[in-house]
């Protein structure tokens, strides 16, 4: 449903302030070299004009004394890198983009400078939409948020609202209508609640798309460009994500308030890479039945190790068929995909967390905003559409520092992405079959990096063309060919 865009030169746009940031002391005492070792030691690329220095402890970013409290009750000893520049890049009140790999912290670089920001605006009237809007591309992803979310803004009372396609509207609705200071939305759904009225975005000052690669990837460019189209135009905008392609970025400028004022922070390569405490194996297959043998024998492993396995395969129906193979097995498997209804997925991903359940089988739905600190391995099955999404895959293990095991299974149809998974590989200095370079110089060109605008990513889906299943996606409305792996 298309929204009316908002004629907002006709608007009362009362003023806020977007701008907490007071440098620290010690912060404004370092010298240019200081703050250069400072950069380079955490591998952090900081473009935009003025950029204001990093701060390297939780006091140099002048939080307020409740989120101090707050941080030091989550027993956190010093930000991480991506906050560490995130944060004052943030409370400066100028957009930005924050890039950093999955399980560095950069739920909180946006998190916190929201509540700093929230609590300077005047109080919510009846009627009134939230002031702060995350937009994330999955339901898991934006209950992760929400969670955090409901730690950090407790002690500042403020109220928050998690929206997304497969469950319920009325108990939503019913929140929305009484008020709420940060809105936490899958797309869809979001714009249904907007076609209907039921909140608005007219108090909107702060704007975060997480996933922000992932959304436009996944199709929402004209739903994102509907949902800011009922926000102020002087906002602020802030993008993070685990990577952010070429691609994207022409799509990602336009979303911006003044693109010449916009902050950009990387941590890592310029180029995509993955967690180099992740162990990459890499096995060719050539017939499909290996690779349920081979499953077999790495669970057999798993569960002798005491470890947890999550298995990516391309589509809801091999999901599931693979998972029943595995519990007829005797197995403690479970499966989670789109077209599990909210319940089922929250009963699984409960099981997987307190191990009762050690392997969980999925779609890309997992690949991000899933976070279960002990995954030892992750297997997959299918190897996904781009070499990006193998990178979000393997993050599920290794996280916080820990060390974790990724095996993936790679076929002939997948000949075109050999090539940047093996850069890939090598630039985590991780071995590189031979058959997978053989695949490389057979292949034709491309097919493995991100797809741009709007139109389907060359190189075919990651499972060898088992099929796609059709049903409702996450986020509202009916699914896309793109979304029906999920």
């Amino acid at each position: 449903m298309k929204l009316r865009s908002v004629d907002w030169s006709r608007q009362d746009l009362p003023q806020f302030q977007k701008n907490f940031y007071q440098e620290h002391p010690l912060v404004q005492a370092l010298t240019e070299q200081d703050v250069q070792a400072w950069r380079q030691k955490h591998e952090m690329l900081v473009t935009g004009n003025n950029v204001p220095r990093p701060v390297q402890s939780f006091a140099q970013a002048n939080f307020p004394a409740y989120i101090l409290g707050e941080i030091a009750k989550a027993g956190f000893e010093n930000p991480t890198p991506i906050q560490s520049q995130g944060w004052v890049m943030a409370m400066s009140g100028r957009d930005m983009i924050g890039i950093a790999q999955t399980g560095s912290g950069k739920t909180l670089a946006f998190l916190l400078p929201a509540i700093v920001h929230i609590n300077a605006q005047p109080l919510l009237r009846p009627g009134d939409g939230p002031i702060a809007l995350v937009v994330a591309p999955t339901r898991e992803l934006a209950k992760q948020i929400k969670v955090e979310c409901d730690k950090f803004g407790y002690t500042s009372q403020l109220k928050n609202t998690c929206v997304y396609g497969g469950a319920p509207k009325r108990d939503q609705a019913a929140i929305l209508r009484r008020g709420i200071e940060i809105l936490i939305a899958t797309p869809g759904r979001l714009i249904d609640f907007l076609s209907n009225q039921t909140t608005n975005l007219m108090r909107v000052t702060y704007l975060v798309m997480d996933e922000a690669d992932r959304m436009l990837d996944m199709g929402f460019e004209p739903q994102i460009r509907q949902i800011v189209s009922q926000i102020r135009p002087d906002r602020q905008v802030l993008m993070f994500s685990a990577t952010w392609p070429k691609e994207v970025q022409s799509l990602a400028n336009s979303f911006f308030t003044d693109i010449n004022d916009t902050l950009k922070v990387q941590i890592g390569s310029l180029d995509l890479t993955a967690n180099k405490n992740v162990t990459q194996i890499v096995e060719v297959m050539q017939q499909r039945y290996q690779k349920d043998s081979r499953l077999e024998q790495l669970m057999s492993q798993v569960m002798q190790q005491g470890g947890k396995a999550i298995v990516f395969l391309a589509t809801k129906r091999m999901t599931d068929q693979v998972c029943r193979d595995l519990q007829r097995k005797g197995y403690q498997a479970e499966a989670i995909h789109g077209d599990k209804d909210q319940y089922e997925r929250d009963r699984v991903l409960k099981d997987f967390k307190q191990s009762t359940c050690r392997i969980m089988l999925a779609t890309d739905v997992a690949s991000r905003g899933i976070h279960v600190s002990d995954i030892t391995h992750v297997v997959n099955y299918d190897f996904p559409n781009n070499v990006e999404d193998y990178v979000h895959r393997i993050g599920r293990t290794g996280r916080g520092g820990g060390y974790g095991t990724a095996v993936t299974f790679f076929t002939r149809q997948d000949s075109k992405k050999a090539r940047p998974l093996i850069k890939c590989l090598e630039d985590c200095n991780q071995e590189v079959p031979q058959e997978l370079r053989q695949l490389a110089s057979s292949a034709p060109q491309g097919g493995g990096r991100f797809r741009g605008r709007g139109g389907r990513r060359s190189g075919g889906g990651g499972g060898g063309g088992y099929g796609r299943d059709r049903g409702r996606d996450d986020y509202g409305g009916r699914s896309n060919r793109r979304r029906e792996q999920y």
